[in-house]
Parts: structure tokens; sequence; C-alpha cells
């Protein structure tokens, strides 16, 4: 039987798409959203882009007005209105107007939570300072719109290098202000490996953004309306405005103090319906625990699209629509001025944190048809199983064609494939769009002949362990290439002339050779012929020598 009375707690992607959809199901039920801000669905995911004049128009970050979705969906919608407890016996709510200060209680057949992340605020000293902000609403971007504006701003120190913090840098860039970057970790992004990020890490640098990495904020010391930003180094930072960007953690106080279980970590435990410990409660968004698609463990990944498609499939659970949350890849991207970086599926820490044997191979692909103008080098990164090819994971960065080659790559990866299915996957081409051999194919392809014993490889972290006196590192570029820059101890044969050049390094064929040229294309065809010629221990150095110079700048 159909639940009479659904009450929503927090709008945005879970809650309003949950509101929505149960209307849609059900045209009788009543339907009350609580949200104890004055917006119920915002374009999150552009607040930094209203900061930085991308966005002109503030009513452009509002996806829907709780008048419009009042009167396109007959929900009872309540702003300013913050639900302080649940009473899971009585099916009833606790709810305190935030403008009058009333409180009243309100009861449920079915409730859902979608109370969303909150921003992580350490107890560091000075934090609280007038000119320190997160962002997580609207009213959050007003703020700091605002208060650029007022004190004329001409420089800010972003603390966190995820997401949120890149796109806030880029944005605080455009308004004209000195930008610096202070990260804790050894790179900006997470979710792709340092090789990736050190992709990012250069061209930040050339937009004039400072990084200080494998730094933290041990105090900030407020001086009128200047802040001095002392790091753990010692170094100290003067700024007109801090942006904490940490991270964010979820907003699980309701549901904790209703007596709902928590996962372990710390994200509401739901169950493949979205449903709480209590069956009478669903929690839905940032705030969820749910499991990781790749590894299958407990995982907290805040995203809009896993948060939108919860909402729907609580409500129709809730209508009896039998429909399940499976778990959540990661799948994201980001824009930066004009290079995009692009996750989904596991990196390498997080394969070897739960112990899953992995290979990967790197190329550096061309977004179309290089004789078509505009063409520009992607660098692409697979990871996959050394058992059976099937795809863990997939990073790009690049300048045009990111976003289609990450979609592609993540579909794959949602439906099982392997590395020689992407070998097979027919794709749009025509010159201004992409090659007839795909990036995405010829990932495939590479990583195929590695699984096959064609194409023996290594990764650019394994250069610095070889035995120097008993490995031949063979760089086979052009010799105005290699002088321009090569590898410690490497030699130099190119590859047109490697056939002719064999008898100078027979000396080498029972020991380490390892092969390289720019991106590893020309250095498989020499690795080929070494193999076919008596070398026993070739291996070729994935990503070449742009992949090893990024990563060791």
């Amino acid at each position: 039987m159909k639940p009479k009375k659904v009450v929503i707690v927090g709008g945005v992607a879970g809650g309003a798409s949950a509101a929505a959809r149960l209307r849609r199901l059900d045209e009788e039920m009543e339907i009350i959203l609580f949200e104890r801000g004055e917006h119920i669905s915002y374009a999150n995911c552009g607040l930094p882009y209203y900061i930085g004049g991308v966005i002109k128009d503030k009513d452009d970050l509002l996806v829907q007005t709780p008048e419009g979705m009042i009167k396109r969906f007959n929900i009872d919608i309540r702003v300013n209105s913050e639900v302080l407890d649940i009473d899971v016996e009585k099916k009833q709510v606790e709810v305190k107007n935030r403008v009058t200060g009333e409180s009243y209680f309100e009861s449920y057949d079915k409730l859902i939570l979608s109370p969303g992340a909150e921003p992580v605020k350490p107890p560091i000293p000075g934090i609280e300072g007038k000119n320190i902000f997160s962002l997580r609403n609207v009213r959050d971007t007003f703020d700091i719109e605002d208060y650029i504006v007022s004190n004329n701003c001409k420089n800010a120190v972003v603390v966190g290098g995820g997401f949120i913090g890149l796109e806030m840098a880029e944005n605080l860039c455009h308004r004209g202000l000195k930008v610096t970057i202070v990260e804790m970790a050894d790179q900006v992004m997470a979710p792709l490996d340092y090789e990736m990020a050190a992709i990012i890490h250069r061209y930040l640098k050339s937009k004039g953004i400072e990084l200080v990495l494998k730094d933290g904020v041990k105090a900030f010391a407020h001086e009128g309306k200047k802040t001095h930003v002392e790091l753990m180094s010692g170094t100290k930072l003067e700024t007109d405005l801090v942006i904490l960007a940490i991270g964010v953690r979820p907003e699980a106080t309701l549901a904790k103090k209703a007596g709902l279980e928590l996962g372990e970590t710390g994200g509401i435990k739901v169950n493949k319906h979205l449903q709480t410990s209590n069956p009478h409660i669903y929690a839905v968004g940032d705030a969820v625990e749910i499991a990781d698609f790749i590894n299958g463990s407990p995982a907290l990944i805040p995203l809009a699209g896993p948060a939108n498609k919860q909402g729907r499939i609580a409500a129709n659970h809730i209508c009896g629509i039998e429909d399940t949350y499976k778990a959540t890849q990661g799948t994201s991207i980001v824009k930066l001025f004009d290079i995009t970086a692009a996750v989904t599926g596991n990196n390498e820490k997080t394969l070897k944190k739960f112990n899953i044997p992995y290979l990967c191979v790197h190329i550096h692909s061309p977004s179309h048809a290089t004789y078509y103008p505009g063409a520009t080098l992607m660098a692409i990164k697979v990871l996959f199983s050394p058992e059976d090819g099937q795809l863990l994971g997939a990073q790009i960065v690049g300048y045009k064609g990111v976003d289609k080659r990450i979609d592609v790559l993540a579909t794959a990866i949602r439906g099982r494939m392997t590395v020689y299915d992407l070998q097979e996957l027919e794709l749009a081409y025509a010159p201004p769009y992409s090659s007839a051999k795909d990036p995405v194919n010829m990932a495939g392809y590479v990583a195929s002949n590695t699984l096959m014993g064609h194409h023996p490889i290594i990764q650019w972290y394994d250069i610095q362990e070889l035995d120097q006196e008993n490995t031949l590192l063979l760089d086979t570029r052009t010799r105005e290439e290699y002088s321009m820059g090569a590898i410690p101890g490497s030699i130099n044969i190119p590859v047109d002339e490697l056939r002719e050049n064999l008898d100078k390094i027979t000396g080498y064929k029972d020991k380490d050779v390892v092969v390289y040229c720019r991106s590893g294309q020309r250095s498989y065809i020499a690795t080929r012929i070494l193999m076919q010629n008596g070398f026993n221990k070739v291996r070729n150095l994935s990503g070449g020598y742009l992949t090893w110079s990024i990563a060791n700048q």
C-alpha cells in the first residue's frame, strides 16, 4: 500500500528529485519538503562560476524556485525550516521555522533524508575570521561575492586542492585576484594519480597560480583586513581572503540523533533501496554511505549525479516500484581555464589500498585527426585487471575531447567491459572530432598488447629503481629531441636507425633493456624490433618521456 504522506528533509539534488518523482508517480500523495536554507534546488556545481563572473545573473543559479515547484508539482515546500529531531516511534519530525523561531511537529508515513554534506572546518586558531569562507550554498556564494567587492580584495589563499578549491582558484583568477593554493598532500585532485595531477600543477603555475604542496595551515592571524596564514612549515602568507576547501563530510547529525545506523565511513547506512536501519526512513545524496563500484567497499563519494539518481530510486521504492541503487564509480570532471581533467573508477592509490591486482598504461593521443587544425594532446591513463583485462579506472587530462572519452570509458566500466572490448568499440569519426582509431580504441590496443605479452611495460616511478650498471636505457627519439632533454643515463638510437645498429647493443640481449620515446609509440615499435631480435628483457616506458618528465618536474 502506498503511503499517503511523505516528508523530505533537504532539497537540492536528492531531495528535490525525490519530491518531483513522487508527484509524477502519485497525484494524491501529500508531499512536504523542508529546507533549512532559502533555496530548494540550485546549481551547486555552478557556484564558483558566479564568483568568477562566468555566470552573471544570480537567478541562473536557481534550478527551481519554491514557487515554481509548488505550481508545477503541487508540493508543500517550506524553506527556512530546519528539522531538529525525528521521533521514529511516533513517526513525526520536529521543525523550527528559522524566521519566526516557532517550533512544531509534522507527522509522516515515510521520511526521506537529504541533508547533504558540510564543509570540513578543523579547529585552527583564527578560523572564525570574517574573511574566511567555505562554499556550500547560494548564500555562501553571495557572501563571498559581497566581501570581495566591498573590501576590494586583491589576493586570496585557497586551502585545499580538490574540485571546489581548484574551481574557486580559477574563478578568483578570473576576477583578477592573485591566488595561492595550499594543499597538505603532494598533489591536487586526489582522484588523479600523481603523474596525471602533475600536468595540472604545471598548467596552474603557467596561469600565475602559486602552489604550496605538502604543507598545511597551522593558524590564521588577523590584522585589520589582512590575514596572515601560518603554515606548518613556518611559511607565512598574507592575504585579503581565505577560501576553505579542505573537503566535506556527511551531515549525519539528525540521523545519528534519531538512532539510525551510521556506516564505517560516518555516512548514513542504507540498503539497496536507500532505506536506513528504519524501513520507514530513506536517505539519499552526499550524506549516505554507498558501495564503491570497483572495489565494493563502503565509501563516501559526494556527486550530484548519484544524488539525483538516489532521490528517484527512493521515490520509486516508496511507490512500490522495485528499484535499487547499485554503487558509485566516482565519474567526475573539472575545467580549469582551458584544460580539463576527468576520472572514473579507481586510481592506483585506491587499488593498492584494497590489494586489487592491476596493470596500467598511459597514452598521449591527439583529440582529433592531426591533419585537421586545432588538435591537442590528451594524456590518458587506463587501469585494468592483469587477469582478464576488466577495466578498473581511467584518468584523462587535456584540452579538447576529454569529456567525450571519459564518458565512453565510464560507460565501459559500468558495463564490466575489458580492454579487449575497447578495441571493438565503434565510435563516431570525422576529422574535426576524432581519428579513425579513437583514443579510447588506442588505449584498448596498448593495454591488450600488454596483456598478451607483445608489449611489456615499465612505469615512470620504476625508472629510479633500475640497476643502472646492468640496464640499457634506450631513447628512440630523434637526435634533436634527445639533445633537448633526456632521462639520465640513457643512450640515443632513433627508432628508424635501430635495425642497423643492433650490433652496438648485443651485450644487453640477456640484460634489462628499457626503451622510451616521447609518448610511447615509437618505443613500442622499437620494443617489437628488439624482442624479435633476441632481446629477452625489454620493457617500454608507459607514456614515454612526456609522462616521466612531467612526474619528475
